[in-house]
């Protein structure tokens, strides 16, 4: 599974918001905006300041992602049927 954050990417976009802007809004530090922007894990601290900052919930900024490598089969030997 991977993080997208396009989200927050959008909402931003729709209140007219910089990463710079929300940085220092949010009191983040540029190296986690960084992380965010390469769709990288960031402590769940920045997501709930980020989350204050904007005024609005977490599943409005973050998608949980299913790859299609996570999907597998289970695969059963003839000795298990």
């Amino acid at each position: 599974m991977s993080v997208s954050y396009n989200r927050l990417w959008k909402l931003m976009i729709d209140k007219r918001i910089s990463k710079t802007e929300l940085t220092h809004m949010a009191g983040i530090s540029t190296n986690a905006m960084a992380k965010l922007g390469c769709d990288e894990d960031v402590r769940m601290a920045v997501l709930e300041k980020i989350c204050s900052a904007l005024n609005c919930k977490i599943e409005e900024i973050v998608e949980i992602q299913n790859d299609d490598n996570d999907v597998g089969s289970i695969e059963t030997s003839s000795e298990d049927k």
